[in-house]
């Protein structure tokens, strides 16, 4: 099992010293992955789920975040949980994500992508809301060709974005590609992930059934597809205080990431809490167990 944390901005603010001594801190402490979340506006009454945000929460730019973050640790792998991907350009997107993964040497790897649930952001982005599931979808596909195009170009010709012969460097650290992996809670989201992702990592307040199933949705739809269902990675939340015997459970569901986070806003108690699960589950610089 794979142990990743989470650092949300709206949450923790956008101090830089408590956002670099975070990230400094979960490496320290063995953790394989740091993900920040994303909204790009809200609005007053905006709601996910039965929650209400405040319209003031400083939804930091996760990608400058992460780069921020980078210069500031060694190891820890960077990610997003969600990257709203319908309203990012892909072809700005591949340049922003080939960079970070060059400038912290190859550790811009656990890029997870959703819709939004927001109709209000999608407008002021210019993006149909209805159409934001195939706008994602030929976005993944256009971010792939540009990172796996050379000099002779890429083409691309889709129902939102066309292009021919252009190229994107630099590339990724020492691949072809970056792994995308899909976020979402409905089985629209399982399907994406099974046939497009690299990765799945649901959200929502799903009962144990109902994740049993879009996981073999995933799987299955991956087959489906002509892909190797056991190539997907599974990411999930947890809780800080989760028992040893609650990720076995998880393990035991095929889940290969438990991804965390902390309600301490103090970095004492941050440390406290990050080092007491670490040493429960015997973190090690790889940030597994």
């Amino acid at each position: 099992m794979k142990f990743g944390i989470s650092y949300s901005t709206p949450y923790y603010g956008v101090d830089p010293e408590k956002m670099t001594n975070f990230a400094k801190l979960a490496e320290e402490c063995g953790f394989e992955s740091l993900y920040v979340p994303e909204h790009i506006v809200l609005h007053p009454g905006a709601t996910v789920g039965a929650f209400e945000l405040p319209p003031a929460l400083p939804y930091a730019d996760p990608l400058d975040c992460l780069t921020f973050m980078a210069a500031a640790t060694e190891r820890i792998l960077l990610g997003t949980a969600v990257l709203l991907l319908p309203y990012h350009h892909p072809v700005t997107l591949a340049k922003r994500l080939a960079t970070i993964d060059v400038l912290s040497k190859g550790r811009m790897r656990l890029l997870t992508v959703g819709l939004g649930s927001l109709p209000r952001e999608a407008q002021a982005m210019g993006v149909d809301f209805a159409r934001r599931g195939r706008r994602a979808e030929e976005a993944i596909r256009v971010l792939r060709a540009l990172w796996a195009g050379g000099e002779q170009g890429a083409d691309h010709d889709g129902e939102f974005f066309s292009f021919e012969a252009v190229c994107s460097f630099p590339k990724p650290f020492g691949v072809t590609t970056l792994p995308v992996h899909v976020g979402g809670s409905s089985q629209a989201a399982a399907r994406r992930a099974g046939r497009l992702g690299d990765g799945f990592f649901p959200g929502g307040a799903l009962t144990a059934e109902e994740r049993a199933v879009q996981w073999e949705l995933a799987r299955s739809s991956a087959a489906e597809a002509g892909r190797d269902p056991d190539t997907l990675e599974y990411t999930r939340f947890g809780s800080l205080d989760m028992p040893v015997e609650r990720v076995q459970e998880l393990a035991g569901q095929g889940v290969t990431r438990v991804v965390v986070s902390t309600a301490a806003t103090e970095p004492d108690d941050q440390r406290r809490e990050l080092s007491d699960f670490a040493q429960r589950f015997g973190l090690t610089p790889g940030g597994s167990h």
